[in-house]
């Protein structure tokens, strides 16, 4: 159970002052069912490309290029 009192304006003051991204990580790390589905897919070593394409076009994620 969360110990802020979600009505409170106060509450969230933190909100004003963080990026885009920052904002939509807060939402999406709530979403039970982006949880279930990041669960699903990364519990597979190697998941489908398909698979893989489908959550980030859902989701709107990027990912940088990593070496």
């Amino acid at each position: 159970m969360l110990s802020i009192d979600w009505r409170s304006p106060a509450a969230y003051q933190f909100a004003k002052s963080i990026p885009a991204a920052g904002f939509a990580w807060e939402y999406l790390r709530r979403n039970d069912e982006y949880r279930r589905e990041f669960q699903a897919i990364t519990a597979s070593s190697e998941p489908e490309s398909d698979r893989l394409e489908a959550f980030v076009q859902r989701w709107g994620l990027r990912f940088s290029n990593r070496s």
